[in-house]
């Protein structure tokens, strides 16, 4: 066995054209062979030939209408200065909605348009035409007319138009089959118990999902250690069973990866490598006529490689084309770097402020599933482009609803926990509101304020001269913007340490240890503003500080780095501490505000965020939370 490295860095376009002109020319995408299945059962299908009907629909003359049957000659002449009057049984007969039109009669009166003389006789006022409130033979379906073509995903109201046509049994592609392989040493089955190195298999279930969503039906195969002969073993199995395989893992060019040797054994490697962020080592390759793809172990990487390379061969083997994401422009909130080189593919949170849907870029590591869960769109930055400016317009491919982006109050600023359980409450109340908050710091906050995109934004800004919160920096950086201050909490911040204290950190003064490595936050966040401000009352520079120059954008953040051991220390809020276990040294308390800018604080979404925030159930739980004094929560600190 000998062991490989990329062989590519492929652009995405000449990967793409690379893989599926090989897969073409093999003609290893045509569409899976069929089966019929009970019409009611083939939602979600695809038709394998044209669907005609066999009966028209309606396939009698029938009335539209609760009313009266008549011959519109009979009724000629009537009007509200000559009314008339008809017989039952002679001119008319009665009949309810969907029943035979009687023999020899050709129009329906609305039972509203007549006036009931007795039992026998009624008098009209207007005159009916031929045809009138009649559902003539065929109106709907005529037989032998096709309902739906060949290669047409099946929808709830094809289903109902093929019974109506007097189908029962409808010809329809298999399900592809789509082999998945977990590969990895390292993995272990979710409900295991844990030890350090240990890694949950999740990805094939993701992967499974993702299969289903696009008509296939994914089989996987038990985890497999990193083991040349068991992968190449299994992916042989597969090839001769299956439709396409997904080897999941193994992909780059570490000592256990063997995906690319593999495929290069048994078959041909056509792409490794491609100039993508996150998902460069992305594999795409044939064996036995069959397409085989590696996608990397990050689960990020395996969505998105997935999305641009199994979700078209998915398609092709039903003999359709993959849905196209739904699109729409937008404007970035903050600069988006970006390296050159390889086209990124940015996830990111969405609102609308005022005219504009604004950008807000989450999480870019290419192992963090949860940045997928919250994530609102894609951006795409060209490969050549070195990232996005503030204020960009952008083109974004929605993961979700265009309704839901709509329906979002959008809150950039400094993180706080009891905004997650803020938005968490607001959706469980108001299910069609969400709370979107990207963190940024409270400067960044106030900046977006400036540029109008966000509704509020979350800032503890103090002042040193006067040691008052906020309302200064709303004067200085937003003299001309009318300003509501509610307050959302009073809140503790600290130390944040190890468990048991290891290195008996007692305050600020520790930091300076040679033995101590701080973890930051970032510029313009208040909790560095504060760490900044006590600093200086201490006369400590901070360049004495092992760390001070490493930044994360959170609380939980800066908790789980010290939690990982990779830090001793950091500043954040009780809650962060205790939520991983963490011990804390009280630094100081302080007001967090929500800004939210005048021309918003009436808008009904803003104000349902404000009920929440008043609400017993909201002060209840963060009061349990530790760290939070709810004393003005909800209060109006300034503005109207």
């Amino acid at each position: 066995m000998t062991k490989r490295v990329y062989i590519d860095d492929l652009p995405l376009e000449e990967a793409y054209e690379k893989f599926f002109s090989a897969l073409n020319s093999k003609q290893a995408l045509g569409p899976t062979d069929s089966e019929w299945l009970p019409v009611a059962e083939t939602l979600g299908r695809v038709t394998a030939s044209a669907v005609f009907a066999k009966t028209s629909s309606p396939h009698y003359h029938s009335s539209a209408m609760d009313g009266i049957a008549v011959k519109a000659e009979t009724t000629y002449g009537a009007s509200e200065t000559a009314p008339k009057i008809l017989k039952k049984g002679r001119d008319y007969i009665p009949v309810d909605t969907g029943d035979p039109l009687p023999e020899g009669f050709d129009s329906v009166i609305m039972i509203e348009d007549i006036n009931p003389l007795d039992d026998e006789s009624v008098e009209i006022t207007a005159a009916a035409f031929p045809w009138q409130h009649v559902r003539a033979i065929g109106e709907d379906i005529v037989a032998t007319e096709m309902i739906i073509p060949q290669n047409h995903r099946i929808r709830p109201v094809d289903i109902a138009a093929m019974l109506s046509g007097g189908i029962t049994e409808v010809e329809v592609r298999r399900r592809p089959r789509i082999g998945v392989i977990p590969t990895g040493t390292e993995l272990v089955k979710p409900g295991s118990d844990l030890k350090p190195g240990d890694i949950i298999e999740s990805n094939s279930a993701l992967i499974s999902g993702l299969i289903k969503e696009q008509g296939g039906k994914p089989l996987v195969s038990s985890i497999l250690a990193d083991d040349y002969n068991l992968i190449k073993q299994e992916l042989l199995s597969a090839v001769d069973k299956l439709d396409a395989v997904i080897i999941n893992a193994g992909s780059s060019a570490g000592s256990e990866d063997f995906t690319a040797s593999i495929i290069e054994e048994v078959g041909e490697v056509i792409v490794h490598g491609v100039a993508i962020k996150p998902g460069k080592p992305v594999i795409l390759g044939i064996v036995k006529n069959k397409p085989v793809i590696g996608l990397p172990g990050y689960p990020v990487s395996a969505v998105l490689n997935f999305e641009l390379f199994a979700k078209p061969i998915i398609a092709a083997l039903q003999g359709v084309s993959p849905v196209a994401s739904q699109k729409i422009k937008g404007f970035t909130s903050r600069k988006i770097p970006s390296k050159t080189g390889a086209e990124e593919f940015v996830r990111v949170k969405l609102g609308r402020v005022g005219e504009k849907i604004v950008v807000t870029p989450i999480s870019r590591g290419a192992g963090v599933i949860t940045s997928l869960v919250r994530a609102d769109g894609i951006v795409r930055i060209p490969r050549m482009c070195e990232g996005l400016p503030a204020g960009a317009e952008v083109e974004i491919e929605l993961l979700k609803p265009v309704e839901e982006v709509e329906n979002t109050v959008v809150s950039v600023g400094s993180h706080d926990i009891a905004l997650d359980l803020l938005a968490s409450l607001l959706k469980e109340k108001y299910p069609q509101l969400n709370l979107s908050s990207a963190h940024v710091g409270s400067m960044g906050g106030l900046m977006a304020l400036k540029r109008g995109e966000a509704h509020m934004a979350g800032i503890h800004l103090l002042d040193e001269a006067t040691g008052e919160y906020n309302i200064s920096y709303l004067e200085r950086y937003l003299p001309d913007k009318e300003i509501v201050l509610v307050n959302l909490t009073h809140r503790l911040q600290g130390i944040m340490v190890k468990k048991g204290n290891p290195k008996r950190i007692k305050g600020l003064e520790d930091l300076v240890r040679e033995d101590v490595v701080f973890i930051n936050r970032q510029r313009g966040a208040g909790t560095r503003m504060l760490l900044d401000f006590k600093l200086r009352q201490m006369k400590i520079s901070p360049d004495r500080i092992q760390g001070y120059e490493r930044e994360e954008y959170t609380h939980m953040s800066v908790a789980a780095a010290v939690a990982g051991g990779s830090a001793d220390a950091g500043l954040g809020i009780l809650t962060a501490a205790r939520s991983l276990g963490l011990d804390f040294i009280p630094i100081a308390t302080e007001r967090y505000d929500l800004a939210i800018p005048a021309e918003f604080y009436n808008d009904e979404r803003i104000q349902r965020v404000l009920e929440i925030i008043k609400s017993e159930k909201f002060i209840k739980t963060i009061n349990g939370l530790g760290g939070y004094d709810t004393k003005d929560t909800g209060k109006v600190i300034k503005g109207v």
